[in-house]
């Protein structure tokens, strides 16, 4: 199975593709100063030379498309089509008290995502950005949003209060 997990930050998308099937990473990279001028692809594909791109992203769905695009190009490529892509984790900030665990990403958990914004509004709005480019190049493939917060909700009360 190769998962696709991105981290989508508000101006830089880091990326990894991983082959469950061996624990091995196929490809990892970064999209730095997405909406700034100086926009640049990094894509460091296992047994390649690096590769970096200089190239304009006017905002995540691009950045996403150029990742995508590189994944699955013929000479550097890692993958012959986006349909060999099982799956896409999103890392997420905060989930806040309601998310305690991974979920398969709804129309109605990007909401509740969205709503949880106030505790992390340097990042949460950013990873949705992510979410919402990936839907909408891959909307068939599913998706699962992974909280950093979810961590927490292992601990013992006198822990994480603390």
């Amino acid at each position: 199975m190769k998962i696709l997990v991105l981290n989508a930050g508000s101006s830089s998308l880091k990326y990894q593709l991983i082959d469950t099937d061996n624990n091995s990473v196929i490809a990892k990279g970064l999209c730095e100063r997405i909406g700034i001028d100086g926009s640049k692809l990094v894509y460091a594909a296992a047994g390649k030379d690096k590769i970096e791109k200089v190239s304009p992203m006017s905002d995540h769905t691009a950045a996403i498309k150029m990742v995508l695009d590189i994944l699955s190009d013929p000479a550097d490529g890692v993958v012959g089509s986006m349909s060999e892509i099982d799956a896409v984790g999103h890392r997420i900030v905060h989930g806040g008290e309601k998310f305690n665990k991974s979920v398969l990403i709804t129309d109605q958990v990007i909401a509740d995502i969205e709503a949880l914004s106030d505790l992390a509004p340097l990042h949460n709005p950013a990873n949705l950005m992510g979410v919402r480019a990936c839907r909408d190049i891959m909307p068939d493939t599913p998706m699962v949003a992974v909280f950093d917060t979810a961590f927490h909700q292992t601990m013992p009360p006198k822990a994480f209060l603390y």
